[in-house]
C-alpha cells in the first residue's frame, strides 16, 4: 500500500504532516491583502553577518541559508510551526517501507533566466553537493539516501545516489532505511534544484555573486558582488506564485555593530534591525520588539585534531567548569539567550512516549554544565600535571561582529580568573577568514554554534560524529559515534530505541566534555509595526520573507 499526500491549490494539505491548511498561516495563504496595503512595498532589512555564498552546494552560515531560502525554493517550502507548505512539487507518494517518495512537480516552475525547474534540475543538483570533488561541507545531510555515504568517501559514484528523474516533472527518491525528518529535510536549501547550465556557465564564480546566479524562488538577487556588505531582493517575475510575492523589493544590509544598527532603527533608515545587551533591556515593553527563540547553540569548540593540549579531557572540563553560563547570558550577551542545558537546544524534540523535553531528559544527572571554580581549578591542575606543563597560553578565535568578540573578551576574562598560569589571547577576524580556519583547523580553540536544520535531535547529534565535516575540532569517541549511529540505522524504525539512544549519546558529549555548550541563542528582533508577513522558524530556514509585505 502506498500513502498519497497531496498539494492542493495553494494550500499544503499533506495528509501525513498537516491537518489541513492553517488558517492565516502567513501572507502567501491568507487571502487578498491588497487592500491593507501600503502603496510602496519596500522592506530595508539588515544582517549582523556577511554573506559568503549562493552557492546551495556550498551553504554553511545562517546568512547564506536564509538568502538562498528566499531566492530559491525547493520542493518544499516552511511554513508557520514548521509545517509544510507547496513549492517545486505538487503531489508526493510513499511507499509502505517508507523507503521510496515519488514527487510530482509543477509545471510552471521556472528559473530567473527562463529556463523550466525540471526533476534534472533536482537530481543535478543533489549528486553535484555529494560529489566528493565539490567539497560540500554539508554532504552528510544526505546521510540516509541510497549510497550516499559511499559517495562521500570514494566509494560508489555521485550517479549511484538515490535521487533519479522519471522525466522532467517527477522525481524520484530512494533511501537506505526510513528517516524521520526527511520531509522536512526537502525545504531545506541544501536540496534545492541547481540549474546545470548556469553552473557549467559561471564554473568557479558561480553563486559567487549575485550576477553568477539563477533564481527560482520568490526573489531575485543584484547588487552582491562577492565583497560587499549591501544588496536587493528584487520580486521574481518568472516565479510561480508570484501573485503571492507582495514586496518589489528588500534591501539588505550588514551592519556588524549593535550601536549603529539601532541608530539607524531609530532613524528609520531600518524596518528590521537585531538588538542587543542594554537595547534589548530598554525596548523589552515596546510592541515592536520581538524575541525569536532559536534552535542555536553556541559552544566552545577544543582542536584536539592539531592541539594535543585539548586531548585531554580534565582540560576540557577546566574550561567548562569555569564558565558561569547564567551570568554571561544576564549580564553581557542580555538579549533573552538562556544558560545551555546540553549540546541539543531546548524546545527542539519531545520524548515520544512521555512528551518530556529531549534536553531536560538528557541533562538528568549530568553535571557537565555547572560553574564550580572549584573544580575547574582541581581540573586544571590535573590537567597540567598529566601534560607535564606548568603553564598555558592559548588562543580564542572569533569573528568580527561585536556580539563575536564580546563572546570571547567573557571566555578570555573568565577562564585567565578562574585558572591560575592561563593566557589568554583572543583572535577576532572576518567571517570568511573565520571559516577558511576553522576548516583547516588552524585555531587553538574557539566559540562556535550549530543551529538545527529541522526539528529532530539528529540535527545536533551528526554534526559531532568522528567523521562529520562540521566537527572542526576533531573530538572522537567510539561509544558516541556507535549510538548516534544506531538511531539512523538499527532503531531507526522503533521510535522509543531511537529516542534512548540519541539521549545517551548527549549524555557522552557531556560526561566527555567533547565541547563546552554556553548558550542558547534568541534572535531579539526590532521590527516596525507596518512590517507584516514574516513567517519564522527556530529549526530549518530561519526566515521565510516570501508572504511579508508593509501594511498602511
Amino acid at each position: 500500500m502506498r500513502k498519497v499526500e497531496y498539494f492542493i491549490g495553494g494550500c499544503a494539505a499533506i495528509v501525513l504532516l498537516l491537518a489541513g491548511c492553517g488558517k492565516k498561516e502567513s501572507a502567501e495563504n491568507s487571502g487578498n491583502l491588497k487592500s491593507n496595503m501600503a502603496t510602496k512595498q519596500v522592506v530595508n532589512w539588515s544582517e549582523t553577518e556577511d554573506l559568503t555564498t549562493l552557492d546551495p552546494s556550498k551553504l554553511t552560515q545562517p546568512i547564506d541559508i536564509t538568502m538562498v531560502g528566499n531566492t530559491n525554493e525547493g520542493l518544499f517550502r516552511l511554513g508557520k510551526n514548521h509545517k509544510l507548505l507547496p513549492g517545486i512539487a505538487t503531489k508526493m507518494s510513499e511507499s509502505s517501507n517508507g523507503k521510496v517518495y515519488t514527487f510530482n512537480l509543477r509545471k510552471n516552475a521556472k528559473w530567473s533566466n527562463g529556463d523550466p525547474v525540471t526533476a534534472h534540475d533536482f537530481e543535478y543538483s543533489w549528486k553535484r553537493t555529494i560529489n566528493p570533488k565539490t567539497a560540500s561541507q554539508y554532504g552528510y545531510i544526505f546521510d540516509g539516501i541510497k549510497n550516499a555515504n559511499k559517495i562521500q568517501v570514494n566509494k560508489a559514484k555521485p550517479s549511484a545516489l538515490g535521487v533519479k528523474a522519471l522525466g522532467d516533472h517527477q522525481l524520484q527518491v530512494t533511501l537506505e532505511r526510513p528517516i524521520p525528518y526527511f520531509k522536512l529535510l526537502m525545504a531545506f536549501p541544501l536540496f534545492f534544484p541547481q540549474n546545470q547550465k548556469a553552473v557549467e556557465k559561471y564554473g568557479k564564480a558561480y553563486g559567487t555573486s549575485a550576477s553568477k546566479m539563477v533564481y527560482d524562488g520568490p526573489f531575485k538577487m543584484k547588487g552582491w558582488t562577492g565583497t560587499n556588505e549591501k544588496w536587493t531582493l528584487t520580486a521574481n517575475k518568472n516565479y510561480w506564485d508570484k501573485k503571492h510575492v507582495y514586496l518589489e523589493k528588500i534591501n539588505d544590509q550588514v551592519v556588524k555593530d549593535p550601536s549603529t544598527m539601532y541608530n539607524m532603527y531609530q532613524g528609520n533608515q531600518l524596518d528590521v534591525a537585531t538588538l542587543s545587551g542594554t537595547q534589548v533591556k530598554n525596548e523589552l515593553n515596546n510592541k515592536d520588539m520581538h524575541l525569536l527563540k532559536d534552535s542555536r547553540i553556541f559552544y566552545l569548540e577544543f582542536n584536539q585534531r592539531t592541539r594535543p593540549s585539548f586531548k585531554n579531557k580534565a582540560l576540557r572540563q577546566a574550561f567548562s567548569y569555569a564558565m558561569d553560563r547564567q551570568s554571561f547570558t544576564k549580564n553581557v550577551l542580555a538579549d533573552g539567550s538562556a544558560p545551555a542545558q546540553g549540546f541539543v537546544t531546548q524546545g527542539l524534540a519531545n520524548n515520544p512516549k512521555t512528551g518530556e523535553d529531549f534536553t531536560k531528559e538528557a541533562k538528568q544527572g549530568n553535571k557537565g554544565l555547572e560553574y564550580n571554580p572549584t573544580k575547574a581549578k582541581a581540573k586544571y591542575k590535573q590537567a597540567l600535571k598529566e601534560l607535564n606543563k606548568k603553564s598555558l597560553h592559548l588562543e580564542v578565535l572569533c569573528g568580527d561582529s561585536t556580539a563575536a568578540k564580546h563572546s570571547a573578551a567573557y571566555v578570555q576574562g573568565q577562564l585567565e580568573k578562574i585558572l591560575p598560569n592561563l593566557k589568554i589571547d583572543v583572535s577576532s577576524v572576518p567571517l570568511k577568514s573565520l571559516i577558511q580556519r576553522q576548516t583547516h583547523h588552524q585555531f587553538d580553540f574557539f566559540v562556535s554554534n550549530w543551529g538545527a536544520d529541522y526539528s529532530d535531535p539528529y540535527t545536533f547529534l551528526q554534526v559531532l560524529q568522528s567523521n562529520n565535516t562540521f566537527n572542526e575540532g576533531g573530538w572522537t569517541n567510539k561509544s558516541y559515534d556507535k549510538l548516534v549511529k544506531k538511531s539512523a540505522s538499527t532503531d531507526a524504525t522503533d521510535p522509543q530505541k531511537r529516542w534512548q539512544d540519541m539521549i545517551d549519546a548527549s549524555r557522552v558529549i557531556m560526561s566527555d566534555q567533547g565541547v563546552a555548550p554556553l548558550y542558547q541563542a534568541t534572535i531579539p528582533q526590532m521590527r516596525k509595526s507596518k512590517i507584516k508577513g514574516i513567517v519564522y522558524n527556530s529549526a530549518g530556514l530561519s526566515f521565510n520573507l516570501k508572504g511579508m509585505y508593509v501594511a498602511k
